[in-house]
């Protein structure tokens, strides 16, 4: 597969002194394992762009947020969770250049959570063995440091509504996907939240998890909570 490397480069904002280095970020283990000794895969590097992560975002929370450890802790985990690195991602474009084995390419690899997430982990480690650590976290604070992590962003409002609703046994709280617009990498959704078929909320985010959350805050503020 014929690749330009220099338009991901771009898309990252690095160039690549030694860019076999990003092609191996690129190189899933079912294409290695496919081309057996030809090549090597990018396991290796993930396991060391998540400790890169990791402290990147641990060190951006610490000096821009004066939160609790346990607020830290959990902000930390819903930046570097899978869902939040396949759409970071997916903002590049990273699966057009990954390789992947015929079985896995063919099934839709190229948009599988779980190997975009363990991508864009690898790039990470690629671009510290690179150029260190300071190119790394320009990269990756071009993404968690636009968030909005401010105490009434943290606010948990569906655990706040269900232990609302809870109180009373025979009421039924359920949500529901009402739609999703634009390209795979940059969808919107809407939720609505039900309570016994009725809608109290709706919400919109860039994932359901965040358009749930908008949608229980707005059935809270119907009932004046």
């Amino acid at each position: 597969m014929e690749r330009d490397l220099s338009e991901l480069q771009k898309r990252i904002g690095y160039k690549f002194k030694n860019t076999e280095l990003l092609n191996l970020a690129l190189t899933h283990s079912s294409y290695a394992n496919e081309h057996h000794s030809q090549a090597k895969c990018n396991e290796r590097l993930e396991f060391l762009g998540d400790s890169v992560l990791g402290f990147i975002t641990a060190d951006h929370l610490f000096r821009n947020y004066n939160l609790p450890e346990g607020q830290l802790t959990k902000l930390r985990a819903s930046l570097v969770c899978e869902q939040s690195l396949k759409i970071f991602a997916q903002e590049i474009g990273l699966g057009e250049f990954l390789l992947l084995g015929k079985g896995e390419n063919s099934t839709g690899g190229r948009e599988r959570p779980s190997i975009l997430a363990d991508a864009f982990e690898a790039v990470i480690a690629a671009i510290f063995l690179d150029g260190g650590i300071e190119k790394a976290s320009d990269f990756v604070l071009r993404f968690i440091a636009r968030e909005d992590h401010s105490q009434e962003a943290f606010k948990d409002y569906k655990t706040l509504l269900q232990e609302i609703v809870q109180k009373n046994p025979e009421e039924v709280l359920e949500y529901y996907l009402a739609g999703e617009t634009g390209p795979d990498h940059d969808k919107t959704f809407t939720i609505e939240v039900h309570l016994n078929s009725n809608v109290i909320g709706r919400g919109e985010g860039r994932s359901k998890k965040a358009a749930e959350q908008e949608a229980a805050r707005q059935a809270l503020e119907l009932m004046g909570v």
